[in-house]
């Protein structure tokens, strides 16, 4: 009796995490947190949060200082909630 070939799993790709990611991490709870306070809907608060991630993206190339993040994606947040109908 002859048994099966079992291959070998290639093991995943272990990607170091971006500077983007990490400050998603960081940031995400309290991001969320003020556009629910803003909007009073979970859904909109979500979309807002990515919106404010989506373009807080393109301004972390120019920064280096994170600790000024948390300003202008708050006011992201107020941007994309003022734009809103």
């Amino acid at each position: 009796m002859r048994l099966p070939l079992v291959r070998k799993r290639k093991a995943p790709i272990k990607a170091k995490p971006s500077r983007f990611d990490s400050l998603v991490a960081r940031y995400y709870p309290a991001v969320y947190s003020f556009a629910s306070r803003l909007t009073d809907d979970p859904r909109q608060a979500v979309v807002l949060t990515h919106d404010a991630f989506t373009s807080t993206r393109k301004q972390l190339r120019n920064r280096r200082d994170d600790s000024a993040l948390a300003s202008i994606l708050i006011s992201a947040v107020i941007r994309a909630g003022l734009a809103t109908p």
